[in-house]
């Protein structure tokens, strides 16, 4: 089923709500909270991401400006690969969500946070994917945070091949349950094209696309290691 030329239908839209809530998008203006362009935060307005930065820190009790800076990237980037990769195995192409039609509540929780007003759909293929989502949101998110404090970029871009493995499984989970093969088949080839990328190459290994760094969630008080960590133990555990 191919998307239409400016749009998903209802149905399509609630087929992506289906598979789980990092994929479902707004597409009317919301009735409340503080919505930002995300252009407009990559210009120079940090306000919002280290709002939401402090947030997560206070959360969390995050010991480290990185650690927090760390989870709030990892949760954005996957409502990003979600969003687009999404559609784009079940339809063939997926909505351009350009920093400018983008909006963000950096208060706001899945699927409330990202809001978008609006646009042209997208082919489907890798350099696309790449061009909206790497190019147009990570690379400029990366460097709003690191504006804010130190973090590692091969930290971050960790982090964004976790957040695309993480679509990958989602996808395929919904895929394997539906009886839609080629759902897994296109959200997995789109995902191998990606990972050619310099930046995103070798941030995950193995079919179980476990990545090879850490986003240092444990580090927290009570933190422990993500499902695809890269550690099999806290490593303060490890060192005692």
């Amino acid at each position: 089923m191919e998307a239409e030329a400016r749009g998903l239908t209802r149905e399509q839209w609630a087929a992506l709500d289906d598979i789980g809530g990092f994929f479902a998008l707004r597409t009317a203006p919301p009735a409340t909270g503080a919505y930002t362009p995300l252009a407009r935060v990559y210009a120079g307005d940090h306000a919002p991401l280290a709002a939401r930065v402090s947030r997560v820190a206070e959360r969390l009790r995050a010991p480290e400006y990185r650690v927090a800076a760390s989870v709030a990237q990892l949760g954005l980037a996957a409502r990003l690969w979600s969003t687009t990769l999404g559609p784009a195995a079940l339809y063939g192409a997926f909505p351009d969500l350009g920093p400018g039609s983008l909006h963000w509540d950096p208060a706001g929780t899945t699927p409330d946070d990202l809001w978008w007003d609006g646009g042209d759909l997208r082919p489907a293929t890798p350099r696309q994917l790449r061009e909206v989502v790497q190019d147009g949101h990570l690379v400029p998110l990366a460097g709003a945070l690191r504006a804010g404090g130190p973090v590692s970029p091969r930290l971050l871009w960790g982090n964004a091949g976790s957040a695309l493995a993480g679509a990958v499984r989602e996808l395929s989970g919904w895929a394997r349950r539906r009886g839609r093969p080629e759902v897994a088949e296109r959200a997995a080839a789109l995902a191998a094209g990606l990972f050619a990328h310099p930046d995103l190459a070798g941030t995950v290994q193995g079919p179980a696309l476990r990545r090879r760094t850490c986003c240092l969630y444990y580090r927290c008080p009570g933190g422990g290691l993500c499902g695809d960590c890269v550690f099999e133990r806290p490593p303060r555990t490890a060192a005692r």
